[in-house]
């Protein structure tokens, strides 16, 4: 485990990466405006690698000109899974809301903490545990409003309606999306205990952005006579979500478990709920609302749990 920066450093990095990628689903439903799904998903990695592009060159071409073998296979690999993760993902808002949408695909964390022991030899805290289990409980909560509402008491539609309430293949997507992230994170960690932060997510999203936009030409799907403001979103989705976001989390691979980091993304339902409330009229009923305390509470337990194993006891 490498030196951790100073106490407050990190919960403020993950905080400030929650709310970048909590915008994400908004600039996405923007953005399929005029784009198809695989388009954006392509154009936002490919937009990032390029801005990467110097500074990984310019600053850290010893590191990448040295790099063995196994690690660019490592690198390509984590680059497919991220590439699967947003093809599926971004997709899965077409069908779904983005409550639902987001919440399935946060589900990344369970599948986290469950191949963590297996492959990375990560020993969980009851705390995280603990904390894992509160989040899961409110992600299902939340993912329940798309099939039951209040109105003085709980009302669900019929068990056989219950799939076309909820946009069934737009939330099987989303679960896709989880999967994806989840080995996305667990090659991460690994990477991240050699690599340095920039040369990493330079070929993570290169790779990524190649894979995407393969699957765009053999689907016919890669359409970049797109209108400026179409543009304008999938820059800030480069930008805001991608560069801040997924950057911040992957820097903190290399001083975290990859459940701890895998846990805080949980965060990213209640912003997004919040921001689609506000920008696509999306409101959150009493389903989001207690889901929402619930996460936010595994996440605290979570991260209390992981710094308190972090010191000696007396």
């Amino acid at each position: 485990m490498q030196p951790k920066p100073p106490r407050l450093v990190l919960p403020f990095a993950l905080g400030i990466a929650i709310l970048a990628v909590s915008t994400a689903s908004i600039l996405i439903r923007f953005a399929q405006q005029d784009a198809p799904s695989i388009t954006i998903a392509a154009l936002r990695l490919a937009i990032a690698t390029v801005f990467l592009a110097p500074l990984a060159i310019a600053r850290h071409g010893p590191e990448l000109r040295v790099l063995q073998r196994r690690e660019l296979l490592l690198a390509a690999m984590s680059g497919t899974f991220l590439a699967l993760h947003f093809a599926t993902w971004i997709s899965s808002l077409e069908y779904t809301t983005v409550a639902s949408s987001v919440v399935l695909v946060s589900t990344g964390p369970l599948w986290v903490a469950l191949l963590s022991p297996l492959f990375l030899g990560e020993r969980l805290t009851r705390g995280t545990l603990v904390g894992l289990a509160l989040a899961v409980v409110g992600g299902s909560i939340i993912a329940a409003g798309g099939a039951c509402t209040w109105d003085g008491g709980i009302r669900c539609v019929d068990l056989g309606r219950i799939a076309e309430r909820s946009n069934l293949w737009g939330n099987f997507l989303a679960l896709v999306g989880a999967w994806a992230v989840s080995g996305y994170l667990i090659l991460g960690r690994r990477l991240r205990a050699t690599l340095s932060l920039v040369p990493y997510i330079f070929l993570v999203y290169g790779f990524a952005a190649m894979v995407l936009v393969v699957a765009a030409l053999i689907t016919h799907s890669l359409v970049l006579a797109l209108p400026p403001i179409a543009y304008g979103w999938i820059l800030l989705l480069a930008i805001v979500p991608q560069l801040i976001g997924h950057s911040t989390y992957n820097w903190a691979l290399r001083y975290l478990p990859a459940a701890l980091v895998a846990i805080t993304t949980l965060g990213e339902p209640v912003g997004s709920a919040v921001l689609a409330y506000f920008m696509l009229d999306e409101r959150p009923g009493p389903f989001v609302l207690s889901g929402a305390v619930l996460i936010m509470a595994g996440i605290y337990l979570a991260a209390r749990s992981a710094r308190r194993a972090e010191v000696p006891q007396p």
